[in-house]
């Protein structure tokens, strides 16, 4: 790893407090998670302790109401606070998304009641979410899922298995999708789950090229009992409550796919800085810095796409079409600028002595979760050229 120290990114921040925020993490960052990310990632270990500090500092809650233990911090605030964690460590910036995602139904859907029962220990009370709706045959097709919540007396009970869940198996909280009704989208219906649900495991997490400090498991439910008062939003609303916090959640990850291409960025532009052939620093030579540049105008065209979304959603307009837009960007992005990064280090790309390669590898899931890549220009030409088969 080079020892050059990486620039901080210039950010245009609404507020003070936001700016103290910003330092905040970046020093959480520094201090606690980078240091360890190489040997954690290199073991497969999930930093748990890492998420309850975050959740003790107020940000594992921060686009959320204050009075149910959020940050009421907006969204365009949130996401920048991402990518500094991505930047250090993929699995706890991607974590954290997740987190919010399956927060999502019940802070927007949820009841008063549900509310003020659940969202404090959720979002400031050191508790860790997972969000379930891809199945292992429902997974860009999620209207197709099969898990089934059958009325019992007062309450429900859930049967199937979900698929590819980050925080499987580890989760103190599950937003499970499950079929209450007909075949379809108008059939699925939203529930909070306990981690610790009679009926509900994890399997053994997913052998995975990339972040292997991040479990990804399949969740089984067999006969797991929920009462009505955990069902999230009315019967039939599931998937468009699915898909409205997924909106969101792409924010999330093209956030952190900024995030891991800025860290590949400064690891890029460090060793080419220190690494000398011919007499000169590579970095003098045109055709790494035409390279250097290109990556540096992709990550910054990134982050203003994330960032224009996000202020949109702040702002309470439509921004469905320019979040499909983010995550497609900002994920070709990362991966671009990872495989760059590589290919600037040489030899020494290729080793595990140098993150360049493990950024690379994380990169690639980035285009796959949330709605694939292919997806989401589906949904953009849709926004563009209206539905197919009109």
């Amino acid at each position: 790893m080079s020892d050059r120290d990486p620039q901080p990114v210039e950010r245009q921040l609404p507020t003070e407090e936001a700016r103290d925020l910003l330092s905040l993490v970046r020093e959480i960052a520094q201090r606690e998670i980078a240091p360890k990310a190489a040997e954690e990632e290199d073991a497969g270990r999930f930093p748990r302790e890492v998420f309850t500090l975050l959740s003790e500092s107020g940000l594992l809650g921060l686009p959320y109401d204050s009075g149910y233990g959020g940050g009421d911090q907006p969204y365009e605030v949130y996401l920048q606070v991402l990518e500094e964690l991505a930047t250090a460590r993929l699995t706890v910036g991607l974590g954290v998304s997740v987190h919010t995602l399956a927060c999502y139904a019940l802070a927007t859907y949820g009841t008063k009641q549900q509310q003020v029962e659940h969202l404090p220990a959720m979002l400031g009370g050191g508790l860790l979410g997972a969000y379930c709706l891809s199945e292992p045959s429902s997974g860009s097709d999620a209207a197709s899922l099969r898990t089934k919540a059958v009325r019992d007396g007062d309450g429900w009970v859930l049967d199937g298995t979900k698929a590819w869940i980050t925080h499987g198996g580890i989760a103190d909280f599950y937003t499970v999708m499950a079929r209450t009704g007909e075949d379809g989208p108008r059939g699925i219906t939203a529930f909070l789950v306990p981690g610790d649900a009679p009926g509900l495991s994890g399997a053994v997490p997913e052998k995975k090229m990339g972040m292997k400090g991040s479990p990804t498991a399949q969740v089984h439910l067999d006969g797991v009992r929920v009462g009505d008062d955990r069902r999230l939003g009315e019967e039939g609303q599931g998937f468009f409550i699915a898909l409205s916090a997924l909106d969101s959640g792409r924010l999330g990850i093209a956030a952190c796919a900024i995030g891991l291409a800025q860290a590949a960025l400064d690891e890029a532009v460090g060793y080419a800085t220190q690494r000398s052939q011919f007499g000169h620093p590579i970095a003098d030579f045109q055709g790494l810095r035409f390279m250097i540049a290109d990556m540096a105008t992709q990550i910054e065209a990134g982050r203003a796409l994330y960032l224009a979304a996000a202020r949109l959603r702040d702002a309470g307009k439509p921004f469905a079409k320019q979040a499909a837009m983010a995550k497609l960007h900002c994920t070709d992005t990362a991966m671009k600028v990872t495989t760059d990064a590589v290919q600037i280090l040489g030899g020494y790309g290729y080793t595990a002595d140098f993150p360049a390669e493990r950024y690379m590898r994380e990169a690639k899931v980035l285009q796959i979760v949330e709605g694939t890549n292919q997806i989401q220009r589906m949904v953009i030409a849709r926004h563009v050229a209206g539905p197919e088969g009109r």
